[in-house]
């Protein structure tokens, strides 16, 4: 059991490894931040979606930016797309492709932001609501683990972090960004809390 805890942690590692040398993604990830932040200072909301596990991390998102990171501070207007009622009442209704575009088409607005998190970058829900977000005038960033997804020609900025042949590697990466434009987001709006 050892050599496979061992095996795993060194292919964690090789793949952030990845990621640290790539440039043009962590240019991404500094864009994505700037369109965040700018949704924010126009009173605008974050949205965020994804499935199974980017679900999971749709919400820790939203959570840490409502609630906190680190340190106190007042709350930024995020809210993942995640309702149970609102998702039953919808795919019942419509269908599972049109569970988070509804919800996009109901309360979004100009100037808002769209963090549609995929692994695969091809989820049928996921890619329709970038559709309805562009349509809307929202700034979608497409976090995806395949590059040249149907997602990605739906993005302002995308972030692909390719980890290797299953969504684990992936995701491990996309918690990391997450963290990361949660620091920048509160960098810029609070930057007292990394003052010291």
């Amino acid at each position: 059991m050892k050599e496979v805890i061992r095996n795993t942690l060194v292919e964690a590692h090789q793949v952030l490894g990845r990621l640290i040398e790539n440039e043009p993604t962590l240019g991404n990830v500094e864009k994505a931040a700037r369109l965040i932040i700018a949704s924010l200072e126009a009173k605008g909301h974050v949205y965020s979606c994804g499935n199974g596990g980017s679900m999971c991390d749709a919400m820790h998102f939203a959570e840490e930016m409502t609630g906190r990171y680190r340190l106190n501070r007042a709350p930024l207007a995020a809210l993942s797309i995640s309702d149970a009622s609102h998702m039953s009442c919808v795919g019942n209704d419509y269908g599972y492709d049109e569970i988070f575009s509804r919800f996009v088409d109901a309360h979004a607005r100009a100037g808002d932001c769209l963090l549609a998190i995929s692994t695969s970058g091809t989820s049928k829900n996921v890619v329709k609501a970038a559709e309805v977000a562009r349509g809307r005038g929202v700034k979608v960033i497409a976090m995806t683990g395949k590059p040249q997804s149907l997602l990605e020609s739906l993005a302002d900025v995308v972030i692909c972090t390719p980890g290797g042949r299953f969504a684990d590697r992936v995701q491990e990466q996309h918690i990391k960004i997450i963290h990361i434009l949660i620091e920048l987001t509160e960098r810029h709006f609070f930057p007292e809390l990394y003052a010291g």
